[in-house]
């Protein structure tokens, strides 16, 4: 096969892709996502600044966390949070980490715990998949995110990665319909990349 055959199917392939993706309303997906994803940082930054400015003293309270709390513990108790549901925004935890002695580590920490949360709610929802009546009941609620998974597969688990689209639901939906683990490992990471660039800006913020 030579080059300029290699090039070619390619290209066939990306237009193909392409297609898909307008079929489906992926951009339309991706436009709207990426607004959220821009409208929820920007709101949660100015929310803290101007609380901080009018009624708390947001350095204070996390300076408090810093000095009352071991880092172990706010670890193991962002780890239930990341693996069950995101109850509590990372955005804050992450707040948290500006004020401890070594940020950006603790940053990087925050994300493989957040990671690891996902790779767990993944094993969850692999273990549920072999309970029918629970398996159903589950679907039923996230059924939005698993068709977008089944149509979508690891793009949309990089959306759940990197936007405020629910990580740890997105990884269970994933375990659920036995998406494969390896390809889920893989797209995942992106998670990383969300923890840096909202550290960038949380961490401006919170000097």
């Amino acid at each position: 096969m030579t080059e300029n055959t290699i090039y070619n199917n390619a290209l066939k392939r990306l237009s193909l892709l392409n297609r898909y993706y307008k079929i489906t309303r992926f951009y339309t997906f991706l436009k709207s996502t990426a607004y959220k994803g821009g409208m929820v940082i920007g709101a949660f930054v100015l929310l803290l600044i101007g609380l901080e400015v009018f009624f708390l003293d947001f350095n204070s309270i996390l300076n408090n966390l810093v000095a009352s709390y071991s880092p172990m513990v706010i670890f193991t108790f962002f780890l239930g949070s990341e693996t069950f549901l995101g109850i509590v925004p990372p955005e804050i935890f992450i707040a948290w980490a500006s004020k401890s002695a070594s940020p950006w580590l603790f940053l990087f920490i925050l994300a493989s715990i957040s990671y690891l949360g996902g790779v767990i709610s993944y094993y969850i929802g692999r273990r549920l998949s072999l309970v029918p009546s629970i398996k159903n009941h589950i679907e039923n609620k996230i059924q939005k995110h698993i068709v977008n998974l089944r149509k979508w597969g690891g793009v949309f688990v990089v959306l759940g990665a990197v936007s405020p689209l629910p990580h740890s639901i997105i990884s269970l939906a994933s375990g659920l319909i036995k998406y494969n683990f390896k390809h889920y490992l893989l797209w995942a990471l992106f998670r990383y990349a969300r923890f840096l660039i909202y550290g960038l800006i949380i961490f401006k913020a919170f000097k």
